[in-house]
């Protein structure tokens, strides 16, 4: 049950996460900008200079405002993080295939081998 809860959840996270790639992308670029924009503004040395980049750093910043709900991507992409660890780690934990594997000849050649000599 607890892994068929992981899965639905997980699916619900990866909708959200393809839904909001596109905003995502247009956020961290728009805050590349605002970077960018506030590194010119610190080199201008005219007022004029310094008002162009104030004017263009806020009509980026309000396509920054515009993406903001792709914060519900960032948020998605780590639930699924968690999601994905949380679902390896239960694997570890049960121990699937570790019981098979130390019974099985052919997955502990060096094992056998070893026997086969001391005898």
């Amino acid at each position: 049950m607890k892994k068929f809860l992981l899965f639905v959840a997980g699916l619900a996270a990866l909708f959200i996460l393809l839904m909001n790639i596109g905003p995502m992308v247009l956020l961290g670029v728009s805050i590349w900008l605002l970077y960018i924009v506030f590194k010119q503004f610190l080199k201008s040395n005219s007022t004029a200079g310094k008002i162009g980049w104030v004017i263009a750093g806020l009509v980026i910043f309000g396509v920054a405002l515009s993406n903001i709900y792709a914060v519900l991507g960032i948020v998605a992409a780590y639930v699924l993080y968690v999601i994905f660890t949380s679902w390896k780690s239960d694997e570890k934990e049960l121990g699937t295939g570790q019981v098979l594997d130390a019974d099985d000849p052919f997955k502990n050649f060096e094992r056998q081998w070893a026997e086969l000599h001391n005898h």
